[in-house]
């Protein structure tokens, strides 16, 4: 077998990431990087010492370091954002209300560096200012790119990073340095990060219980069946009622059939189906 391919296939088993023949560019020249850094013959040798412990686990994450795509940027797809916490959140706060259960939890899936779990930090917290006074908030973001989770515990941001965030939550939410932009403590507070891969049954087993799952934009990186085993995750992961928010080009068509389409104002979101 091509070993170009076979490292390919190992990448897509073990994290369901998928790269088609057409993106082989793509992948072998980020392979090749690796293999030049460590200073090996062939994608044979690179494929072998990945099998090896503990120093292959350890490649493994500078490899995926090299093929994920993290671009992101803060207030990404607003009215998603706004839909969450004008309709989204009032209809969770009235059913838990209901049982006397006065707690939230929003997990982001595949958060990068951290700016949609900041952002939506920021959301709440300028929309229900007095929020912490009845309810328990948890907001958890995950990658599974270690590099970009220790970017986002960090909180540290450049100029063009912020560039979509509206000056009141700039100013309000951030303080300023030679180095760049800082996250306020209080938001910091708000989040924490973990990292964490998608396609592995034993973590995802332990991520329950969650009213809101972003997943936005990661699921274009998985074929058919890794995404239907995602989704898989996140329905048994979100309790009642449940939502689960998309990226504008993603769909579950023909993934699902456990979620509702729901439209709001200027996009779409799905919730859970009991």
């Amino acid at each position: 077998m091509d070993d170009v391919l076979r490292l390919r296939d190992y990448i897509y088993r073990t994290t369901g990431m998928y790269f088609p023949d057409s993106k082989r560019y793509f992948f072998e020249t980020r392979f090749a990087r690796r293999l030049q850094a460590l200073k090996l013959n062939s994608f044979r040798e690179y494929f072998e010492f990945l099998q090896r412990e503990p120093e292959g686990k350890k490649e493994f994450r500078e490899l995926i370091q090299e093929i994920t795509i993290n671009e992101t940027s803060f207030f990404r797809n607003l009215p998603q954002l706004k839909a969450l916490v004008d309709l989204v959140l009032p209809d969770i706060m009235k059913h838990k209300e209901q049982l006397n259960f006065y707690s939230i939890r929003i997990w982001s899936a595949g958060c990068s560096s951290g700016e949609e779990p900041y952002t939506i930090a920021m959301l709440i917290h300028d929309r229900y200012p007095d929020l912490h006074k009845k309810w328990k908030l948890e907001i958890l973001g995950t990658d599974i790119n270690e590099k970009m989770i220790e970017k986002a515990i960090a909180g540290e941001y450049s100029e063009y990073t912020m560039r979509n965030i509206p000056p009141r939550f700039r100013n309000r939410y951030f303080s300023r340095n030679e180095r760049g932009y800082y996250i306020a403590p209080e938001l910091k507070r708000m989040v924490r990060f973990e990292v964490a891969n998608l396609m592995d049954d034993v973590q995802m087993v332990f991520l329950k219980k969650f009213d809101v799952i972003f997943c936005r934009n990661v699921l274009i990186y998985f074929d058919t069946s890794s995404k239907k085993k995602v989704i898989e995750h996140f329905y048994n992961n979100l309790l009642d009622p449940g939502y689960l928010f998309l990226g504008h080009s993603e769909s579950l068509y023909g993934i699902t059939d456990k979620f509702q389409l729901v439209h709001v104002p200027g996009g779409m979101i799905y919730k859970k189906k009991v």
